[in-house]
């Protein structure tokens, strides 16, 4: 008799939904540093105007990261045949996005080491392009997960990803990049209204009211794509607290499968109708100036839109257009009884104090950023 006070099935389940919080976590917390790199030369025109934006995100930036972190982490310890599918597949879509991010430290370290105007323009491209291609890649990669992946397992569970980067590229797929770039650059543009002043702002509010449009009208027509589309629905009887085997199970492909768990879990709906409740409050906040409905309505925007992308899917992580029945579920790509509860334990400690040192961090860093005050700062970048 196992000692483990919760079931297999159980903590599977409570690992899926940290797995949601972590990733909704860095869409949220990172978005706002994505959105306003993404903005940054559209919104600042002078040099002055620029450094207010790099000293919005500066100071917050990396503890941000940690969230994009743990969900990696959480992907390698927890679910390791997803992590090592998506990872191996997905290589050079990561390689892009990292060398992107990196181009953020780079960016903040080097811009003001020389005043040459064409020096500092560089790297505030950079610092763009590190705010713009992430926010724009893990939409497409979403988009081939409702797709599916190139993949299958040989009789000994060996894994083999046939796909190439471009083939990522699917029209689909590039529509869930936009929908994913519509909402970061929405939030990042409510987190300059908020926390700037004069044409900064202006400028950010008109621009987040456009991409905040946008953004629900990709959302619905990507909406109406998956309506339309077909999904992978898993036709056999599935055993919840059964060891992992990818292969033990039948899957078919159904128009408009992605929907069916709406009419089995009539709750989920809550996730889409948050995603466009959400973003229309940020877009009305925006057009109104109204700082905080904007803010608070742009992360309940990301929260049901990366929401409405996992229980459609669920109970797939990965699926397999190659291979159907090799498609990864929660049921068949965990780690151990024993490492999920272990992890929890942990997860139980720490997730507290992460959130608790962030909330402190932000309410140090309040406040409006303007050049007046980047005057009175000597360690401003």
């Amino acid at each position: 008799m196992s000692t483990i006070p919760l079931d297999y099935e159980t903590l599977r389940l409570i690992w899926w939904l940290l797995l949601g919080v972590l990733l909704i976590g860095f869409a949220i917390m990172g978005g706002r540093d994505l959105g306003v790199g993404a903005l940054l030369p559209f919104v600042a025109r002078t040099d002055e105007e620029r450094r207010v934006l790099l000293n919005l995100i500066g100071p917050t930036w990396e503890g941000n990261q940690v969230w994009l972190v743990l969900g990696g982490g959480a992907i390698f310890a927890a679910f390791p045949p997803l992590y090592a599918v998506s990872f191996s597949g997905f290589y050079l879509a990561m390689i892009v996005i990292l060398l992107a991010l990196i181009l953020r430290p780079v960016g903040f370290k080097f811009r003001g080491k020389v005043s040459d105007p064409r020096w500092r323009t560089t790297w505030d491209w950079a610092l763009f392009v590190g705010g713009f291609v992430p926010a724009l890649i893990m939409g497409v990669a979403v988009g081939n997960v409702l797709l599916g992946a190139p993949f299958h397992f040989d009789d000994s569970l060996r894994i083999f990803y046939t796909g190439n980067f471009f083939q990522l590229l699917m029209p689909f797929a590039l529509l869930s990049g936009l929908v994913s770039l519509g909402m970061i650059v929405t939030h990042g543009a409510t987190l300059i209204m908020g926390r700037t002043a004069g044409p900064i702002a202006e400028r950010a509010r008109q621009l987040g009211t456009l991409s905040g449009i946008a953004t629900i009208a990709l959302f619905a027509i990507g909406g109406i794509w998956v309506a339309l589309m077909n999904g992978y629905v898993v036709t056999s009887t599935i055993d919840p607290n059964a060891p992992i085997n990818p292969l033990g199970k039948t899957v078919e492909l159904v128009q408009g499968g992605w929907l069916r768990n709406y009419g089995l879990y009539p709750w989920m709906t809550a996730a889409p109708v948050i995603g466009f409740a959400g973003m229309a409050l940020a877009t009305l906040g925006l057009m109104g100036r109204y700082r905080w409905l904007a803010y608070l309505g742009s992360s309940a925007g990301i929260f049901g839109i990366v929401s409405t992308a996992g229980v459609s899917i669920f109970p797939f992580f990965l699926p397999s257009s190659s291979m159907p029945n090799a498609g990864l579920t929660l049921w068949d790509a965990s780690s151990s009884h024993l490492t999920l509860f272990i992890m929890l334990l942990a997860t139980v400690v720490f997730l507290p104090l992460i959130i608790l040192y962030t909330a402190w961090v932000f309410r140090v860093m309040r406040g409006t950023v303007t050049t007046e005050s980047l005057s009175k700062n000597p360690n401003a970048y």
